[in-house]
Order: C-alpha cells, then structure tokens, then sequence
C-alpha cells in the first residue's frame, strides 16, 4: 500500500468519524469532506486552484 492511499483511507476515516458524531441535523459539510477525500473530484481541485492562484503572483 503506497502512502497517498494510506492518508487516504485514515481521511476516510476521520471523516466517518465526524460524520456519525455531527452536532448538526444535516451533515452536509462532512458529507463532502468525504466525497473529496476518496473520489478526489476535479472541481474540488480547481476550487483550491482558484482560491490560492493569487499567492503565485505574491511569491514572485
């Protein structure tokens, strides 16, 4: 088992955790923590992108 599938099953299972032991009446927020953490969708990707792009024009 390589490292990155390692971190990812223990995200997996952060999430989970969180999940069964929300506050909350709907668990939206840990729901798609979960979904992020073991497809690795291509908009979460772009949505990190977008949020850090203006941090590569400061560092240069």
């Amino acid at each position: 088992m390589t490292p990155s599938t390692s971190a990812r099953i223990k995200c997996a299972l952060v999430f989970i955790l969180f999940m069964v032991f929300s506050i909350g009446p709907i668990p939206i927020a840990s729901s798609i923590g979960l979904y992020v953490s073991l497809f690795r969708p291509r908009w979460f990707k772009t949505l990190v992108d977008t949020l850090y792009a203006d941090l590569d024009d400061r560092s240069r």
